[in-house]
């Protein structure tokens, strides 16, 4: 790894930036809906450079321009459609209103997409939610209304600060933040007048990126990523004491609950991870990524080659990041998605058609790749269903 020069880490402002991943060309937006292939394979594409902080742990592409955002009615990121993730979500909001007693409060959610998180939290608890997402379509979830839902389509900013709340939620989206420290100011600033007001933050844990050499969970949407320590650190040096964090979603997802710091209060909660932990997982990554990446598209030319039909399942930002980096085109022809709402468009930069599972019945692919394996067990009865006898293999 080599120190970046005029760089500075966004989380606690230190120069100590080592480069430790690169990649060109990926789309600016990995879930847009595109009806039209060429559409999808001319989309605008900017390079990565993920940048480790060496002081903090933080880790972020330092080429990142948060101008080229779209996050439009056409931005299709929900993952209701899922039998396991709607387990997830419905336990997670229980959990949340257990813990914190979450019951006829008022909850604000940054990043609320089209409000299905907030309606559990507002059905289970009898709260009241106000949402903010500026990809929200109004109709599209019916069920905001009938519990006491309402949804800004906006980006959350101090121009909200008025709105007060018991519980402030941001689930899946810091990770598109840049300017992260920024940030977490700005949401200190809105409930400072209100400073029992608990924060609660869930972020992709890079910690299993790096693990697991998972390139396919680095793109460009995606400008910050955290370790437990590393998001410790920057409510800790922003404010706030923690007052509780965990991973879930088999590891792939940190929680973080935290409040206003209290004056003469020590926060009891330890980051989890060490700097030097971190710093070798981190060089591990650097070092043998590239390997991945060469094994995966041996692997996908090897089957073209000897006439196998290849889909992946999972027509979202890691299946764009999968193809795109990889640079697939005519590997594979197909992506599998159970949304209906993608049904028909094109995957972003590389322009495969997405489809519908019974799509594979006329199809009848020889190898499925799951995108995601949590989905494993669900995507293999939904096959078995169909009548698909495909190889399914997880990244």
């Amino acid at each position: 790894m080599t120190i970046l020069e005029k760089s500075s880490c966004p989380s606690c402002g230190s120069a100590e930036i080592s480069s430790i991943y690169e990649v060109d060309n990926i789309p600016i937006h990995s879930v847009l809906l595109f009806q039209d292939r060429e559409k999808a394979v001319t989309y605008p594409k900017r390079d990565i450079k993920l940048g480790f902080c060496e002081k903090c742990g933080f880790i972020s592409n330092i080429l990142f321009d948060p101008d080229l955002h779209e996050y439009s009615t056409g931005y299709e990121s929900t993952q209701i459609y899922s039998t396991t993730f709607n387990v997830f979500a419905r336990k997670l909001a229980q959990n949340l209103i257990d813990r914190y007693d979450l019951y006829g409060k008022d909850i604000i959610e940054i990043g609320c997409g089209q409000g299905e998180f907030l309606a559990m939290l507002c059905e289970i608890g009898k709260n009241r939610g106000m949402g903010f997402d500026p990809a929200f379509i109004q109709g599209r979830n019916e069920n905001l209304e009938k519990y006491q839902v309402s949804v800004i389509k906006d980006f959350f900013s101090e121009k909200y600060a008025d709105v007060q709340c018991d519980f402030l939620c941001c689930r899946m989206t810091l990770e598109h933040i840049s300017e992260t420290a920024d940030f977490i100011r700005t949401v200190k600033r809105t409930i400072r007048n209100k400073p029992d007001t608990i924060v609660f933050f869930q972020v992709p844990d890079v910690t299993r990126i790096l693990k697991d050499l998972a390139f396919w969970d680095i793109y460009y949407e995606h400008c910050s990523y955290f370790n437990p320590g590393s998001l410790a650190r920057l409510f800790r040096n922003n404010g706030f004491e923690i007052t509780d964090m965990w991973v879930d979603y088999d590891d792939q997802y940190i929680m973080l609950g935290a409040r206003l710091e209290s004056e003469g209060k020590l926060d009891s909660i330890t980051a989890q991870e060490d700097i030097m932990q971190l710093k070798a997982q981190v060089e591990f990554f650097s070092k043998k990524y590239k390997n991945d990446l060469n094994k995966w598209k041996s692997y996908l030319e090897k089957a073209k080659k000897d006439g196998l039909k290849t889909v992946i399942w999972g027509g979202g930002s890691k299946g764009v990041a999968f193809l795109t980096t990889l640079n697939i085109i005519k590997e594979i022809e197909y992506v599998v998605d159970i949304n209906p709402n993608k049904h028909g468009t094109y995957m972003a930069g590389t322009g495969q058609r997405i489809v519908s599972p019974e799509f594979l019945m006329q199809y009848k692919p020889d190898i499925v790749i799951v995108m995601n394996p949590i989905y494993c067990n669900e995507i293999q009865e939904t096959l078995d269903k169909l009548g698909i006898t495909a190889e399914l293999k997880s990244v």
